[in-house]
């Protein structure tokens, strides 16, 4: 019986994550790009320039400065996805891979300006005076305007769909898994294989690192999550910019190792994306396969389109819609463009040097990205590396734990019209997940939270084209019909600029 229920979400996950749902975020994405006119390419630079802003105007509403609305966003895209996502994606689809998850992000970026535009747009103040928004907001008072009932129905769908997503796998059980067994490979590698281990009745046997790391996580998790948005932020604003900078070095320092082989990997990484390093005949299957996986890889990891980072980015302080719609995107940039290509780039080079690297049957997940980096820098120990790249991924996964639990409250919230009560259940609840994470071994869990996390993104797609007009608007209106290839932004007088 079981079997046959893990067949039908199997092919209900593959129906949701297939080519339909792909194409439709990447048609959006496209769609976008062209109406904004390149917005992600023409104000990339304002837009990083722009991260650390301040406001001015103290009737600016919001909770926090730009910087924490965005690395509170980030703390849930940058996750496991970074490490073991880039690694699956690459050994699947080859070197190509990589290329589409660029051409994924470089769109994407448009995308995710439009939701989180959307988004502050229309947030509402609550009555304790804090802000809620997000898609389900979007949804309700943007589609809702011109056709109510649907308006509504997917303001609905989206929230409850999010609160799924947080409690029953992304959010918990999958990144308390990876942080669990990063920290028990490294572990055994360190005691040369052998660990205590502790039987549990009814339940199973574990190591006793699992047991005493599942104890520390879920205490740390509910010291965090118990504080609130002001709490998850602060956390978020030190954590995802530390853990970032150690894995960009540590990534950086590996390809420069290895210069030589730069321009070897790159022509692999292209060739590779249309097929042409395939055999005769083979080389459209080639390049269908890498797009696919490719594509499906650098979606799932900035999550441009599933509108989660909305969510985050409704809570900034800023009185203009478009200046955390043009921060946000960001964050589809230094998911994808950097985190992910320091990932992707490094195994590339390390399979020219060790072709097992990508072989399937040695390695899986975090594996190749380990073994990648113990190939480009071997005059450093193994287990230092080892080390390194299992902080890294607990970082990682922790802080997708606390992003995910706020986007998750805030669904409660707007389903509960407001009500704090079931938000404070839901804390103990997602705690309580936390802690049961790494005895979970039910796969249909993480294939329900995949299929969950794809159906987020159909109201909030649905909700990006229908209100695509309002983007174009408030984007001329902040831009106040300047060219947008010349803005700037003048800091000290909180008005926008432009260059001759």
């Amino acid at each position: 019986m079981f079997s046959k229920i893990n067949s039908i979400l199997d092919a209900i996950d593959g129906f949701v994550w297939g080519l339909p749902l792909i194409i439709l975020i990447l048609a959006t994405g496209i769609f976008l790009t062209i109406r904004l006119r390149g917005v992600q390419f023409a104000q990339l630079k304002f837009a990083i320039s722009s991260i650390f802003r301040k406001s001015e105007k103290d009737e600016d509403k919001g909770e926090l400065s730009n910087f924490k609305a965005l690395c509170l966003a980030l703390s849930a895209t940058i996750g496991t996805g970074n490490i073991v996502g880039v690694a699956t994606a690459i050994s699947l689809g080859g070197a190509g891979a990589l290329f589409w998850m660029w051409f994924a992000a470089l769109l994407g970026m448009a995308t995710k300006y439009a939701e989180c535009l959307l988004a502050i747009h229309y947030r509402e103040t609550m009555a304790d005076g804090h802000i809620l928004g997000g898609p389900f907001y979007t949804c309700e008072k943007g589609v809702g305007a011109k056709y109510p009932l649907l308006g509504k129905l997917l303001a609905v769908l989206f929230a409850i769909f999010g609160t799924m997503v947080g409690l029953f796998g992304i959010g918990t059980f999958s990144q308390v898994n990876s942080i669990s067994s990063a920290v028990e490979t490294f572990a055994k590698s360190a005691a040369g294989g052998v660990l205590n281990t502790v039987s549990i009745a009814g339940i199973g046997t574990y190591s006793i690192v699992v047991i005493v790391a599942s104890v520390i996580l879920a205490i740390l998790c509910a010291i965090v999550i118990i504080g609130g948005i002001k709490r998850i932020s602060n956390v978020a604003s030190v954590i995802v910019p530390v853990m970032a900078v150690i894995y960009f070095v540590m990534g950086i320092l590996a390809i420069l190792c290895n210069l030589s082989l730069v321009t070897s990997a790159l022509e692999a990484i292209f060739q590779g994306a249309f097929g042409f390093k395939a055999v005769t005949g083979g080389a459209l299957g080639a390049m269908i396969v890498a797009m696919q996986k490719g594509i499906a890889r650098g979606i799932f990891s900035n999550e441009a389109g599933l509108g989660s980072a909305p969510i985050a980015a409704a809570a900034a302080k800023v009185d203009h819609a478009v200046q955390q719609g043009i921060i946000s995107m960001t964050g589809t940039f230094f998911d994808t463009i950097v985190v992910c290509s320091i990932t992707g780039v490094s195994i590339v080079i390390a399979s020219i040097i060790n072709p097992d690297v990508l072989n399937s049957d040695l390695y899986k997940g975090f594996a190749i990205t380990d073994v990648a980096f113990r190939t480009l820098l071997p005059r450093i120990p193994g287990i230092v590396i080892s080390f390194i790249l299992m902080v890294c991924l607990v970082l990682f996964a922790f802080t997708t734990i606390l992003g995910w639990d706020y986007y998750s409250e805030r669904c409660i919230e707007y389903l509960s019209k407001g009500k704090q009560l079931p938000v404070k259940i839901y804390r103990w609840l997602y705690i309580a997940a936390v802690f049961v994470g790494p005895y979970m071994t039910v796969a249909a869990v993480w294939t329900i939270a995949d299929i969950v996390n794809g159906l987020m993104a159909i109201p909030n797609i649905i909700s990006l084209l229908i209100l695509s007009s309002v983007v174009v608007k408030l984007t001329a209106d902040y831009f106040s019909g300047k060219r947008m290839y010349t803005v700037g932004y003048d800091f000290s007088n909180n008005r926008v600029t432009t260059e001759q």
